[in-house]
């Protein structure tokens, strides 16, 4: 299914994952300032714009899992899809050295229209396919830049991520994934737990098993990137729901 908030496959597939993708798309609507938001093209094609590659690794990921997917469809910069509606960050006007001019004046009913047409048609569309399976397990995919601006390089190739009201699954993962030889951060590079966010949103209040798994952005740029870290991802996910008995 696909529409303007959202776009959703594979919802009859058998697997108790659910693979979702925040910031999927750098996509801007054209009803937000004629699809402009006053910020170079060079700047959209940045991870402030949406997480460069994840799209590709969740769907190959969802594929290799026989799982379904949901991803969003615009971009982090118009309204995060993974905050909670009262976050102060759920609007971005500054975003790691790059002003954003098209939210810079935004009000409250400008946000409000956002939300209605955008964050909450895609977390209404993620709760009804996480409640498909009884036993649902949701994995989100996301990607980190190599490195922000005026901070030092990030070491890490995967970081996986896990609040610290469910460590049921997290870092059975982390060492898997350390086993495998993979430079992977534990709640790196950044905290596993986000009050609003959308694990705390579909995964927490019910008790279904949750991951976010974080790439490096570099490594998965490419469909070849991406289609190498699905095939290598996908049955250490497997292995490990297993072998934790959840």
């Amino acid at each position: 299914m696909t529409q303007h908030a959202f776009r959703s496959y594979g919802e009859g597939r058998p697997s108790r994952w659910l693979i979702t993708c925040d910031h999927a798309s750098n996509r801007v609507p054209d009803w937000i300032n004629n699809g402009d938001l006053g910020i170079s093209a060079s700047d959209m094609a940045r991870h402030i714009a949406y997480d460069v590659g994840a799209a590709g690794l969740a769907e190959m990921l969802a594929d290799r899992l026989d799982a379904p997917a949901i991803l969003s469809q615009f971009s982090r910069l118009v309204i995060d899809p993974n905050r909670g509606e009262d976050d102060p960050t759920l609007l971005m006007r500054l975003y790691d050295g790059t002003v954003i001019p098209a939210n810079k004046h935004a009000d409250h009913a400008e946000r409000e229209t956002r939300l209605d047409r955008l964050h909450r048609p895609y977390h209404r569309a993620l709760e009804q396919i996480a409640a498909q399976h009884p036993a649902r397990c949701i994995c989100a995919v996301h990607s980190f830049t190599p490195q922000l601006r005026g901070r030092p390089p990030r070491p890490w190739q995967v970081g996986i991520l896990y609040s610290h009201r469910d460590a049921r699954l997290g870092p059975a993962l982390v060492q898997a994934c350390r086993d495998e030889g993979w430079v992977t951060g534990e709640n790196q590079p950044y905290t596993g737990h986000l009050a609003g966010d959308s694990i705390d949103r579909h995964a927490l209040p019910y008790g279904r098993p949750n991951v976010l798994i974080e790439l490096r952005n570099d490594l998965i740029a490419t469909p070849d990137g991406q289609t190498e870290w699905a095939s290598r991802l996908a049955p250490v996910m497997n292995r490990v729901l297993a072998a934790t008995g959840l």
